[in-house]
């Protein structure tokens, strides 16, 4: 399995938005400039995003983006899919069924792995990612970065 750049972006933009809590909406260009990602880039992540129901948007002055559930109730295997990262660890684990399944004799192997990876992303909330560096709040991350806020 690979998680690609979208992948790691996807779930990098969210924590960052969980963060910053729920009180008002999040602008994009301040989410890509804490986390240096293209706000282009970022514009479609949040789409596949909202279009899944894990973010909304709000229009206008003071709008951007907020998270739509629980941090509690959004795992990482569902910010993948959103954005379609696929969980696959080999093209035998795929959605496609193998077509050696019956004579490879390590099929099973992958198989296995490939439940364990998923159940791994599946039961990881996004809570859990915020919780895993709760010692750290998201201004002493940013101020960390080389780069100003707008």
């Amino acid at each position: 399995m690979r998680v690609t750049t979208k992948g790691r972006y996807a779930l990098r933009a969210i924590t960052n938005l969980a963060l910053a809590g729920s009180e008002r909406p999040v602008p994009i260009k301040r989410i890509a400039a804490e986390e240096a990602i293209s706000p282009e880039f970022l514009e479609q992540i949040f789409f596949k995003l909202k279009k899944s129901g894990i973010i909304s948007s709000v229009r206008g002055p003071g709008g951007g983006f907020m998270l739509e559930s629980d941090p509690a109730d959004v795992s990482v295997k569902d910010i993948f899919e959103a954005v379609g990262e696929g969980l696959a660890i080999t093209p035998c684990t795929g959605e496609k069924d193998c077509e050696r399944q019956e004579i490879c004799l390590v099929h099973d192997v992958w198989k296995e792995a490939s439940v364990h990876i998923v159940g791994y992303f599946e039961n990881l909330t996004l809570k859990r990612v915020m919780e895993m560096h709760e010692d750290r709040s998201l201004d002493e991350v940013i101020s960390d970065k080389e780069f100003t806020v707008p």
